[in-house]
């Protein structure tokens, strides 16, 4: 089985290290030349929660040869337009691309490469690009369950979606396989919203926001937007990580929403380190997924009449960061008018 991951930053490098380790070789795919020859020179070093360096195999997208049986896709949805037109020449009938990327890119990667070859997942760790060669692993993924969980759009569970889930299993832990991928997907952005969101506006590390009492006070507003939207949706929005964990996002009493941040800070508790990857390509004067993320929840929101006040503040906030009108600062916290909260912050 031939296998790449397309898109190595700081996911994709991690991943490529773990699964050459553990005898599934991948090419792992880049565009950042000085990146891809570092991993062929000295190997994937991770550090962080582990130091270890994985002689592997890199490439650019231009160096890419023949037909896969399996590409995992873990670029920036905001390279998808550039990126999948350029992948299908290396993708045969039976072919699968498995999107792991951020938001719900499942329905635009389809209208890409087919929705017959089109699976997807959510990455249940974290990692941060540290430099050419070198990638921070924020999590200890020997305390996860599993570190993935995939799925079929249609729900279906066969052979293909198994198989993808034994190539994931090399991270070291099963890979959950899931007949309700869509909804698994809004849950996972309740993550990506929440504190990917509050990390870009604050310019603060995971910890950053959770010690912050009005950035903690927005994820609970944050989560209940994305509730309302992903049962708009006709979607039951899965409890998050942790069974134990309320699933509500009802802010109507102080215990629910202090119930709520509760939530985060169990969920963030081994990843205070860890910085958003929104917040790793504003330090790095990137473009962001902040339209493809907070957006998608506005989008949503708008389609079924349904305020999203605080989404629309991320997308503005992080926009206007891109645009050098606002600093990376805690001081954007300021912009989220203090009558939105119920409860004094």
């Amino acid at each position: 089985m031939r296998v790449a991951i397309l898109g190595c930053g700081a996911m994709g490098t991690v991943m490529g290290a773990y699964l050459t380790q553990n005898g599934c070789p991948v090419d792992m795919v880049d565009n950042y030349q000085a990146h891809v020859d570092a991993l062929n020179e000295t190997g994937a070093h991770i550090v962080g929660m582990v130091d270890k360096r994985v002689p592997v195999r890199a490439m650019t997208p231009e160096q890419m040869e023949g037909i896969y049986d399996l590409v995992f896709l873990f670029t920036k949805q905001t390279a998808n337009n550039q990126v999948l037109p350029a992948l299908l020449p290396h993708l045969g009938e039976h072919s699968t691309v498995c999107t792991l990327q951020n938001g719900v890119p499942e329905p635009y990667v389809a209208r890409h490469v087919g929705a017959g070859r089109t699976v997807g997942g959510t990455v249940l760790w974290g990692a941060t690009f540290l430099s050419p060669g070198v990638s921070e692993l924020t999590q200890n993924i020997s305390k996860n369950n599993h570190l993935f969980e995939i799925g079929e759009v249609d729900g279906s569970v066969g052979p293909r979606i198994r198989q993808v889930a034994e190539v994931l299993g090399k991270m070291g832990r099963p890979a959950k396989v899931t007949d309700q991928l869509m909804a698994s997907r809004w849950g996972k952005l309740i993550n990506n919203t929440c504190m990917s969101g509050m990390s870009a506006v604050c310019g603060a590390t995971f910890g950053g926001v959770l010690g912050n009492p009005t950035a903690r006070a927005c994820l609970s507003y944050l989560g209940r937007e994305v509730k309302q939207c992903c049962e708009a949706a006709g979607y039951k929005l899965p409890l998050l990580l942790n069974e134990q964990l309320p699933d509500s996002l009802d802010l109507a009493d102080h215990t629910m929403y202090d119930a709520n941040q509760t939530m985060f800070q169990v969920m963030y508790q081994d990843m205070h380190a860890a910085k958003a990857s929104m917040l790793q390509d504003l330090e790095k004067g990137k473009q962001t997924e902040v339209t493809m993320i907070n957006g998608f929840v506005c989008q949503t929101g708008a389609q079924h009449g349904i305020p999203t006040p605080f989404n629309d503040k991320v997308v503005e906030i992080v926009t206007k960061i891109e645009a050098g009108e606002l600093p990376l600062s805690m001081e954007n916290l300021r912009l989220f008018p203090r009558e939105w909260f119920s409860y004094p912050v």
